[in-house]
């Protein structure tokens, strides 16, 4: 039995990660209808080699691409420079609440997108973020500045108690009025709901 199929499928495992690589770091629920069919497409076309050998040899075929991805795996959790080659690293894109323009262009990601992701997060602001990062999966991190991190139950309670104790040292026993705040100017989700997209026009 000729065996070049084993070369074949290694080289259709690098060539295509290479390939992919390119292609840009997104999820399949990311994906546009045309990036998803061009991601079919190459699947199709890159495992042709090695489809048309018969049954055993697709067989063995996919379980040696299994391996190979198993093994890159390992690779990557051992040595950094493997772990930037087959996966890449995570991108900053927000720093102290703005965004970092250099870097978008390097992950082809239009301002748009990048405030549709922070709004798919419950975030209403870009300033709001201290850091955000776009991860291998697509997926985005962040972290929001301090003065707009929710307080933890711990902190409620510390605030609370303070709040009892200055109380009962001035005999103050009227409930507290809450001010109401004015609507942030920079609210990425009222960009939706007048239809004023101006993230793009951000961008130099």
């Amino acid at each position: 039995m000729e065996l070049h199929w084993i070369w074949e499928a290694i080289l259709i495992f690098f060539i295509g990660t290479f390939i992919l690589r390119i292609g840009g770091r997104k999820s399949i629920s990311q994906m546009t209808i045309s990036q998803t069919i061009v991601m079919i497409g190459l699947g199709s076309l890159l495992i042709q080699p090695v489809a048309g050998h018969g049954l055993f040899v697709t067989f063995a075929a996919a379980l040696l691409l299994t391996v190979l991805m198993i093994f890159s795996e390992y690779l990557s959790l051992k040595i950094d420079i493997l772990e930037t080659l087959f996966t890449g690293k995570a991108v900053m894109v927000i720093e102290n609440g703005k965004p970092n323009l250099n870097n978008l262009k390097k992950i082809r990601m239009p301002l748009d997108k990048l405030e549709t992701r922070v709004r798919q997060v419950g975030v209403s602001s870009l300033e709001d973020i201290q850091y955000a990062t776009i991860e291998v999966s697509g997926q985005l991190g962040y972290e929001l500045k301090e003065s707009k991190k929710p307080p933890t139950k711990e902190d409620f309670n510390l605030i609370m108690n303070e709040l009892s104790l200055i109380k009962q040292s001035i005999g103050y026993n009227e409930a507290p009025t809450i001010t109401p705040s004015n609507p942030n100017p920079n609210n990425i989700f009222l960009e939706v709901k007048n239809k004023n997209h101006e993230g793009n026009q951000k961008e130099p």
